[in-house]
C-alpha cells in the first residue's frame, strides 16, 4: 500500500492518470469494491442469447457490454461523454455493436419498438419515457443502478455533513418504470463495502465518478485530501459503502 508516500505525490499520481471509459483496473491494489450477488454481467449475457436486437445505454467505454458472449444480430451502444466513445468503439468492435454518440438529454435516436432488450449499468440519467418507447412489446429493460447514498462516507469525508439524499432511491425507479407503462418485473438492492488504501485512489475515483464531489478537483480540495491522507496514514484504510440496486420492466 501507498500510506507511506508523501500526500502531494500520491494526489499527484491520482491527479495525472487517465480515466477514459469505464475500466476500473488502475485501483487494482490501491482500492476495492464488494460485487452486487447478482452477477450483472452474467445476467445481460443471458438475457442477449434470446433476442435479436439490444440496446445499451451509457455503455461508458463497452467494457461489461463487450464480454457479451452470444451478442445479437443487431447490437446498438450510446455514450454520451465524448471520451468514451472512441474507447467503446475500439471495445465494441469485436462483437459487432454500433456505438452511437448521444446527447446528455432525450430523445433516443431510434424509432419507436426496434428493440427486445434494453441494458444499462450505472445509468446517469433512466428516460424512463424513452425506454418504454424504443422497446418491442413484451420486451424488457435490464439495468444496474447507483442507489442514494452510494460511498456518502467518502462524500461527507470531502464536502463535509449533507442532508439525507432526495434521489436514486429503488422505490422512485419503480414508480417511474410504471408511469412510463412498463411493468417491473424483478428489483434487487445490495450495499457493498467499498475501501481505499491511500488518498492516490480517492483522487483518482472522484475524478472517474464525477457525482460523488460535484465539481472536484484537487486543487479545489487540497486541505480535505490531505487531511484524509493523514486519516488513512493513523487508522488504516478508508471504508464506505456503495448502494446498488438491480431493476427489470417489461413493456406489456
Amino acid at each position: 500500500m501507498d500510506t507511506e508516500r508523501d500526500a502531494d505525490e500520491l494526489l499527484a499520481e491520482g491527479a495525472a492518470a487517465p480515466v477514459e471509459g469505464w475500466d476500473f483496473s488502475w485501483l487494482a491494489g490501491r482500492a476495492t469494491e464488494e460485487r452486487p450477488p447478482w452477477g450483472y454481467s452474467r445476467l445481460v449475457g443471458a438475457r442477449m442469447a434470446t433476442v435479436r436486437a439490444a440496446l445499451d445505454i451509457d455503455t461508458g467505454g463497452g467494457e461489461v457490454l463487450a464480454e457479451v458472449p452470444a451478442p445479437p444480430p443487431l447490437l446498438v451502444a450510446t455514450e454520451a461523454w465524448p471520451p468514451n466513445v472512441p474507447v467503446a468503439r475500439r471495445n465494441l468492435r469485436r462483437i459487432g455493436a454500433a456505438v452511437v454518440q448521444v446527447a446528455d438529454r432525450p430523445p433516443l435516436p431510434f424509432r419507436d419498438a426496434t428493440f427486445d432488450l434494453v441494458v444499462s449499468r450505472h445509468p446517469v440519467d433512466t428516460w424512463w419515457d424513452e425506454i418504454a418507447r424504443v422497446l418491442r412489446p413484451g420486451g424488457s429493460y435490464l439495468s444496474q443502478q447507483i442507489g442514494a447514498g452510494t460511498v456518502r462516507e467518502l462524500s461527507e469525508a470531502v464536502l463535509g455533513p449533507l442532508p439525507p439524499p432526495a434521489s436514486r432511491r429503488p422505490e422512485q425507479a419503480v414508480a417511474a418504470a410504471e408511469a412510463a407503462g412498463l411493468t417491473v418485473v424483478d428489483l434487487r438492492t445490495a450495499t457493498l463495502r467499498t475501501v481505499f488504501h491511500d488518498v492516490g485512489a480517492v483522487v483518482w475515483f472522484l475524478r472517474k465518478v464525477v457525482w460523488t464531489v460535484p465539481g472536484f478537483t484537487v486543487d479545489r480540495y487540497r486541505a480535505e485530501l490531505r487531511r484524509l491522507h493523514e486519516r488513512i496514514r493513523a487508522e488504516g484504510p478508508f471504508v464506505a459503502h456503495a448502494q446498488r440496486f438491480l431493476i427489470e420492466a417489461r413493456r406489456p
